[in-house]
């Protein structure tokens, strides 16, 4: 291992690793599970309709990041930007709503993980999968950060493949180019506007947005990566570009299929939707498919997580926020405690879900779904300081390598889309709990950084007494 003091990781991802980083994060249990939630609550038409705000509002967060990113690429960027241009207790406070995110979110991906291998290994307990799979993806971290972004790029690279063939096999069913099975005649979009636009009301839009929201969520690890890839300039814009129309052609398109050949009040209930509208369209052996796809997703989403968790330990470590031992790195770069505590806190989470699945962990994942759309309010207003703080400084602006577009609107507006989705939690008595858990978890972040701050600062204080007598 080497010592703390040489605190560098190195710079080795490339453009399409950084994209399917990204990638990875987004298309999993969100995508492949949720939707069809999404689609009871809204509507089809509705649900279209929110996923289409939601790839606009990542793309906003994602213009203000990128400006910040290119300008300042670090590792666990964010954190560090909201500490800089809006508060330290910010910063920490923001770090360590991320770092929760993901290691509730492993601890979810490796129960589903062994849930799904039952229904080819029966006999064998959900526990070995979990753990079988909870190791498999430290080794990936732990060896190197190439190592990673090789092992992930191909991970997402199949959920990616997957999700393209079942939008052109929908799209073809949808129009009748392709069959139904039962001779069942094309749908074309009969079942997107049975129900109505709205059939539970506009309102129901808003209150899906935060399982939007949290359904982009990944998308983010761009600016985690920035101090990992090779020539950040170049590399950030583009992977933005890219996912950005590649979200849009993944989500939008995946739910329209789901919508016009799934009638509104099969999907909610349907254990995967895509299982079902692959049945109809006679695609043999589609559930062992599905589940091979959904497989992969989660384990890629938990590949993203760990490094995302770790990075943002690391981060804090960097910044004199939390202690100097998360600094640590391999002699191939990797900040392997940071990964160790970032894996135990996804054990706890996966074991909280099975101890304590009705308080503990419901805790848990109400704090990670807000924690999100908090980031992101973070990334839009440290967008719109930086900029507002570089010019009183007498920089031009034409100096930016990358510049959010149509400022200061840009960073206002996603500010202001992120808020009305915490806000549309509490007309919806399911998803209340995240405000009441996530509120005082804020309040106690910022909290315990005034609290250990004021301690640092007496110890040194007193350090500087004794050595000046």
């Amino acid at each position: 291992m080497e010592n703390g003091r040489k605190r560098e990781l190195q710079r080795k991802m490339q453009a399409r690793h950084v994209v399917m980083l990204s990638l990875g994060g987004v298309i999993g249990t969100g995508l492949f599970l949720s939707t069809g939630y999404t689609i009871q609550q809204a509507g089809p038409f509705g649900t279209i309709l929110s996923y289409l705000v939601g790839a606009f509002v990542v793309y906003l967060v994602m213009l203000c990041l990128g400006e910040l990113s290119v300008h300042m690429p670090e590792t666990g960027a964010f954190h560090s930007y909201a500490a800089r241009y809006i508060g330290p207790g910010t910063g920490y406070t923001v770090a360590w709503l991320y770092w929760l995110t993901w290691t509730v979110a492993l601890g979810s991906e490796f129960t589903a993980a062994g849930l799904l291998m039952q229904r080819w290994f029966p006999s064998i307990s959900v526990w070995i999968w979990s753990a079988a799979f909870a190791a498999l993806i430290f080794v990936l971290n732990a060896v190197t950060v190439k190592f990673f972004a090789e092992s992930e790029f191909w991970f997402s690279s199949v959920k990616v493949i997957a999700v393209v063939i079942f939008v052109l096999l929908g799209a073809g069913a949808i129009v009748g180019v392709i069959p139904m099975t039962n001779s069942q005649p094309a749908p074309f979009f009969s079942n997107v506007i049975s129900a109505g636009l709205f059939p539970n009301g506009a309102l129901a839009i808003l209150m899906t947005m935060l399982a939007v929201n949290f359904a982009f969520s990944g998308t983010e690890l761009i600016g985690i990566a920035a101090g990992e890839t090779v020539d950040p300039d170049k590399t950030i814009p583009k992977a933005i570009r890219i996912t950005l129309w590649r979200l849009i052609f993944f989500f939008v398109g995946t739910i329209v299929v789901l919508s016009a050949l799934l009638p509104m009040s099969d999907a909610g209930v349907l254990e995967s939707p895509f299982v079902a509208v692959l049945e109809r369209i006679g695609v043999p052996y589609a559930a062992d498919i599905m589940n091979f796809v959904i497989l992969t997703a989660i384990l890629s989403a938990a590949n993203s997580g760990l490094y995302a968790s770790s990075r943002m330990l690391w981060s804090l470590a960097d910044k004199q926020m939390i202690s100097p031992i998360f600094l640590t790195l391999t002699k191939r770069g990797v900040p392997i405690y940071a990964l160790i505590f970032s894996m135990f806190g996804g054990g706890l989470a996966l074991f909280s879900s099975i101890i304590a699945p009705d308080t503990v962990y419901i805790v848990l994942v109400s704090i990670s779904g807000l924690a999100v759309v908090v980031v992101w309010m973070s990334i839009s207003l440290s967008q719109y300081l930086f900029r507002k703080r570089y010019i009183q400084e007498g920089h031009s602006v034409k100096d930016l390598v990358y510049r959010t577009p149509f400022y200061p609107l840009v960073p206002i507006a996603s500010f202001v889309l992120c808020l009305a989705s915490c806000i549309g939690i509490a007309f919806d008595p399911t998803q209340r709990i995240a405000l009441y858990c996530g509120i005082p978890f804020i309040l106690f972040c910022y909290g315990s950084y005034y609290v250990t701050n004021k301690y640092k600062k007496r110890g040194v204080k007193y350090v500087n007494q004794n050595q000046s007598h």
